[in-house]
């Protein structure tokens, strides 16, 4: 969801209408992921990558400033990793599928290489833990999640989730299932996913229906479904019903049975779930009344205890319908933790304290775009990408992993309604 200031649903939810409003100004400019006139002439077959995997050197725009001394073009070649970019392919000035493109892993620069078509709607994602296998929600009324095979870049197949709007996925870490999350109906789905990546028919639909919405909460929002570090328990934040649920799952049939609740405040609306690497404490954003918390998490039981509200440094004092906080991320090493802000356009940096139990807030700095809907860090945890769905464009950190400063590595990159940044 992005914010309170439009209650209409109808084709569109409240989650993409807000942050789209800035997106038609944008679009006809972006021109970072296959879009530029590198794209061969004609549209692509649905499922194809269109784009040149290997594009020249002032292909579309880059994040990050040029090395002090230009590699050679195997050397760039070797030190790419890839990157996928979400979208929303139904709106005003959207992309045509996933955003292909690489980073530059000292830099931070991002080279466009094409865009994966035949996907609709991929506004999250996810990959396998053998990282061979990318996964996409397909966010529409009859909601869908599809599988992408990374090294062909073959679409394997969709399977629907049994609900309406499909906003976030994640894969279990046994790489047996996935989980996804239907913000229109508040439902969490579970599939099989077979030895080639592919997914199979539905093993699970799990409805929130108790405790009711709160005032202005229309019914169950379930926004995130993400595994606990114990791998034995799944957990659902529902923005709609202002709850955490806790379930079991079986790792045999991939069912899920609930075994507890956490309530936030009335009102809270929590986003989305952040867990400590140690996997006792979680970091929760509190997109309604802007607001963050730290959750103790019992391994043993599945049950999260939500602590006090914190600030977002957003300096709205909690104030509605001015910042939205989006999503927590953790450094590998466990000592900070890094917030979006959607409104206020910023990202918040925290020292966590006591093995996790505590977030000290140290300040925020500017994200460089509009509304970042979304970040992720590399792997290593040395760069910190921002998606920033109303300027269409991704923003990218370098971060000291001594003190968890932030420092921008250039120009954004242009992705049309950039939702998701996902860097493997």
């Amino acid at each position: 969801m992005t914010g309170g200031t439009d209650g209409v649903r109808a084709r569109w939810s409240r989650r993409r209408f807000v942050g789209a409003l800035g997106a038609a100004t944008a679009g006809g400019a972006l021109a970072g992921c296959g879009d530029g006139s590198s794209r061969a002439a004609g549209s692509p077959a649905p499922g194809s990558a269109s784009g040149s995997p290997a594009p020249s050197a002032d292909r579309g725009r880059s994040a990050g400033s040029a090395p002090a001394a230009s590699p050679t073009a195997s050397s760039r070649a070797a030190a790419a990793r890839p990157l996928f970019l979400g979208t929303y392919t139904s709106a005003e000035g959207g992309g045509r599928g996933i955003g292909l493109a690489t980073y530059d892993p000292g830099s931070g620069r991002i080279t466009g290489t094409g865009t994966l078509t035949g996907v609709p709607d991929p506004s999250y994602l996810a990959v396998h833990p053998d990282g061979r296998t990318l996964y996409a929600v397909n966010e529409r009324e009859r909601g869908s999640v599809t599988a992408v095979r990374i090294g062909d870049r073959k679409v394997l197949g969709s399977r629907p989730t049994g609900g309406a709007q499909p906003c976030h996925l994640s894969v279990h870490p046994s790489g047996r299932w996935l989980l996804s999350a239907d913000y229109g109906s508040g439902t969490v789905a579970v599939h099989p996913v077979d030895a080639s990546g592919a997914l199979g028919e539905r093993t699970a639909l799990v409805r929130h229906t108790r405790p009711a919405p709160g005032p202005g909460q229309q019914g169950p929002h379930a926004h995130q479904v993400v595994t606990a570090p114990d791998g034995e328990h799944v957990l659902a934040v529902d923005l709609g019903t202002d709850t955490v649920y806790s379930y079991r799952l079986d790792d045999r049939a991939g069912t899920l049975t609930e075994v507890a609740q956490a309530h936030t405040r009335p009102g809270a609306g929590p986003r989305h779930l952040t867990f400590h690497p140690g996997g006792r404490y979680a970091y929760l954003a509190d997109e309604l009344d802007d607001t963050v918390a730290v959750c103790a998490y019992d391994p043993e039981t599945g049950r999260l205890r939500i602590g006090a509200p914190q600030s977002t440094g957003s300096g709205t004092k909690g104030g509605p319908g001015t910042n939205y906080p989006a999503q927590f991320v953790v450094s590998p090493d466990g000592a900070h933790a890094f917030l979006a802000n959607r409104g206020a356009n910023t990202l918040a940096r925290y020292a966590v304290e006591a093995d996790g139990a505590r977030l000290r807030l140290l300040g925020t700095v500017p994200v460089a775009g509009d509304f970042p809907r979304q970040v992720a860090l590399a792997p290593g945890g040395r760069l910190l990408f921002a998606a920033n769905q109303r300027s269409g464009t991704v923003s990218v950190f370098h971060v000291d992993p001594a003190d968890g400063g932030l420092r921008l590595a250039g120009e954004p990159f242009a992705s049309p309604v950039a939702v998701c940044a996902l860097p493997l």
